[in-house]
């Protein structure tokens, strides 16, 4: 049930701010303090915002979905954002400025995510 349930939120998540920023790549560089400078910036902005995101949340549907991916799903969650969360706390040391909500309020979800993902793993492995 937790790992359907954190499949299910991270599918909404991803899927509907992946597919705001692919269709408005100013919106995450406004969030991030991120400067587009040229087309390739929105380029970039757009793939990694939109659409990586907008895949990895219907990989995580299909998860929630379909029995055979569910277990993968589940280590999807806890090694892409659980190293997300990583690099992003890694990161905030270098930072030369103080952060925003933006970047504490990513923290809190990535390392929600991926714990929550792990405990539902190892849920299942047990259950298997």
């Amino acid at each position: 049930m937790l790992g359907k349930l954190v499949l299910w939120v991270s599918t909404i998540a991803f899927v509907s701010y992946g597919v705001a920023c692919l269709f408005s790549p100013q919106l995450p560089a406004e969030f991030a303090g991120l400067g587009m400078l040229n087309g390739n910036g929105y380029a970039e902005v757009g793939a990694m915002y939109g659409g990586l995101q907008t895949g990895f949340g219907l990989f995580c549907l299909l998860a929630a979905l379909k029995s055979e991916f569910y277990r993968s799903g589940l280590v999807a969650l806890v090694m892409v954002i659980g190293a997300l969360a990583i690099g992003r706390l890694v990161s905030t040391f270098a930072a030369p400025e103080g952060l925003t909500f933006y970047t504490w309020g990513a923290l809190g979800y990535e390392f929600a995510t991926a714990i929550i993902a792990g405990i539902a793993l190892q849920q299942s492995q047990s259950n298997a």
